[in-house]
């Protein structure tokens, strides 16, 4: 009997084990899909001397873009029970080519070298949690509770630096963002992990399509935060 008991546990381990492996695999691939989409949307905008000028030549274009950027993330996340698949996807690669519109701007400001060399830098260290968050026993609940106050901070902190332009506290504010964002990355892919060893794949395609939907979305969100964050560091202005 506490063999059939045994044997059932670790069947049941194994089961939640596969499942959060494809479930996270799903989540990886789109959002690679989404950083690929944004970093080909920029890459055009950056060398279309029309599109910089409608984006660029008018502030309220701009935050226009931003703020539809905003939309979209808070729309896809308050309504994502009730609309379909296909509109979630629709919505977060809608989303990521805006951004790679808004993006562009980094393509313009920075040499192509120290872009390069930060991507790869951030795509390292994103690696890196990625895996602990995958592997660890560790609860990161409580680290993730601490990396939101965090992240409340910085947004707060950076609007009322944009009536301040005080370049010590943008230097703080991408410090602290590098912390954040690399603490995120570690918790988003631990509960992600667990929500895909949850019994999500046994809820239909459609809710499966939904939750890597989201999940890209926040893992997205955490790589282009802290590769921006990185960036004012290390980023070779032109």
């Amino acid at each position: 009997m506490l063999n059939n008991y045994n044997a059932n546990s670790v069947s049941v381990a194994q089961t939640r084990s596969q499942a959060s492996t494809i479930f996270l695999a799903k989540v990886f691939n789109w959002m690679a899909i989404g950083l690929g989409l944004t970093g080909l949307i920029a890459f055009m905008t950056a060398n279309s001397v029309a599109a910089q000028q409608i984006i660029f030549g008018n502030k309220l274009v701009f935050f226009a873009l931003i703020f539809g950027e905003l939309g979209l993330v808070f729309y896809l996340s308050a309504r994502i029970e009730k609309i379909t698949a296909q509109t979630a996807t629709g919505l977060f690669l809608v989303y990521s080519a805006l951004n790679g519109v808004t993006l562009s701007a980094i393509l313009l400001l920075y040499t192509a070298t120290s872009v390069a060399a930060t991507f790869f830098i951030t795509a390292g260290m994103f690696g890196a949690m990625a895996v602990y968050g995958t592997v660890t026993k560790k609860d990161l609940s409580g680290m993730g509770s601490f990396m939101i106050m965090g992240l409340f901070g910085i947004i707060i902190a950076s609007v009322v630096n944009i009536f301040l332009h005080s370049s010590m506290m943008s230097w703080i504010i991408s410090g602290i963002g590098v912390i954040v964002f690399t603490g995120l990355t570690a918790y988003d892919v631990q509960k992600i992990s667990a929500f895909g060893g949850s019994g999500i794949m046994a809820n239909g395609q459609a809710a499966i399509r939904k939750g890597a939907i989201m999940g890209a979305l926040s893992l997205y969100l955490d790589f282009i935060n802290l590769f921006l964050s990185l960036l004012r560091f290390m980023g070779d202005r032109k």
